[in-house]
């Protein structure tokens, strides 16, 4: 079926309702998330933390992330949970108060952890939905479901720095408030995709999972997903240590800082996926990842003001291919999309989570300075993307 056919079809049409509830539970998710980097300042303080140990509370959040979600969405491919978005985010709400109360770092660990826990049930299954829901305009509804996401961690930053820097760390408490709204916003979503699909006729259903696919592509796909999130990784964790050291800002401007770089993420995730549904996957791949090596490699080299220019650019350029590489991977192996999902967004976390620890390493030992220099060279591994095969938009 054409995407035209699909969209025009009644049981095809793109269903923007569900798309727009998703992708906001998405943007709360993602908002939650980013409250941990986003006080990292003020966990350094309070517990007396050196680099290697903020990048471990990274670690722990995105680790189990990484290795749980090919798992869960795996399984749910086979065994579709309808209220499984639900119980995530209930690991979620319980890892944030944990954060909140925690009296020792080991407890801020566990409260990461946890956070990582519901983070890995979350996007797999969220993802199947957002493409159930896609009508065939299968890069638009990863755009508007992934759009919710970087948002919610542009906006973390900008809530940790007039709620829970001057407050303290007890402040988080009342995030809770959101994880319930989150609970009760999927639990609909849950409701409608059991009605529609996992209670649906057999030949409504998605179909079953393939028996073969292009892992040779995939493992390229794969090898972009790790030059864009360590490169992220650099800027989600150390951003602001960098801002202060180089240029001598407050933890406040540091933080609208990386506000700013994470709106662009956003703006670029949301034109990313229809992009590529117009000129093709691969063309978007390609000149997000590579075309961005330009600006990188500037970045540690300029002023303050050029900073916030080109970090701007870069945010905006590198998120453009995220939504473009999850459905590259989900047309590469059809009927396994949870696997896939989770795979790419298991992976992505996973590489953030080794990159924060591997980063911290480098910054207490050559200075955060020397983090921006060594990584401005990943997005030149943008040259694998010329092995992906080609695919008809």
């Amino acid at each position: 079926m054409t995407v035209s056919a699909a969209v025009a079809s009644p049981e095809g049409r793109t269903r923007f309702s569900v798309l727009g509830a998703i992708s906001f539970s998405h943007l709360l998710n993602d908002m939650l998330q980013s409250l941990i980097v986003s006080i990292y300042p003020l966990l350094k303080g309070v517990f007396t933390l050196n680099f290697v140990q903020i990048g471990l509370i990274t670690l722990c959040y995105q680790a189990c992330a990484s290795v749980l979600q090919p798992l869960i969405g795996s399984y749910t491919d086979r065994h579709p949970q309808s209220h499984s978005l639900s119980f995530g985010m209930g690991c979620t709400l319980i890892g944030l108060l944990t954060l909140a109360w925690a009296p020792t770092y080991a407890l801020v660990l566990v409260g990461a952890s946890l956070v990582g826990a519901g983070s890995a049930v979350f996007h797999p299954e969220s993802s199947r939905i957002a493409r159930l829901c896609s009508g065939g305009r299968h890069g638009l509804a990863q755009s508007i479901f992934q759009v919710g996401g970087t948002t919610g961690s542009a906006l973390g930053p900008l809530l940790a720095a007039w709620i829970v820097l001057p407050r303290g760390k007890d402040s988080l408490a009342w995030f809770a408030l959101a994880a319930l709204l989150a609970i009760f916003v999927l639990w609909n979503v849950g409701s409608w995709y059991q009605r529609h699909h996992i209670r649906a006729p057999k030949a409504q259903r998605t179909s079953p999972p393939a028996a073969v696919g292009n892992w040779p592509a995939v493992a390229i796909l794969l090898l972009l997903i790790f030059s864009k999130y360590f490169y992220l990784a650099s800027i989600g964790s150390y951003y602001t240590f960098y801002l202060i050291a180089r240029f001598g800002v407050t933890v406040e401007s540091a933080q609208l800082h990386l506000f700013v770089f994470l709106a662009a993420s956003a703006l670029g995730t949301l034109l990313g996926g229809p992009i590529g549904d117009r000129i093709g996957r691969k063309r978007v791949i390609w000149v997000s990842i590579l075309g961005v090596a330009p600006f990188t490699l500037m970045l540690p080299y300029v002023n303050l003001q050029w900073t916030g220019i080109l970090s701007f650019v870069i945010g905006f350029t590198l998120a453009s291919a995220f939504s473009a590489i999850v459905t590259f991977g989900q047309e590469l192996m059809p009927g396994r999309v949870g696997m896939v999902s989770g795979l790419f967004f298991g992976f992505a976390f996973g590489v953030g989570g080794i990159g924060a620890a591997v980063l911290g390493v480098v910054a207490d030992h050559a200075g955060v300075e020397a983090v921006y220099r060594i990584c401005a060279f990943l997005p030149l591994l943008g040259l694998a993307a010329a092995f992906l095969p080609g695919r008809r938009p």
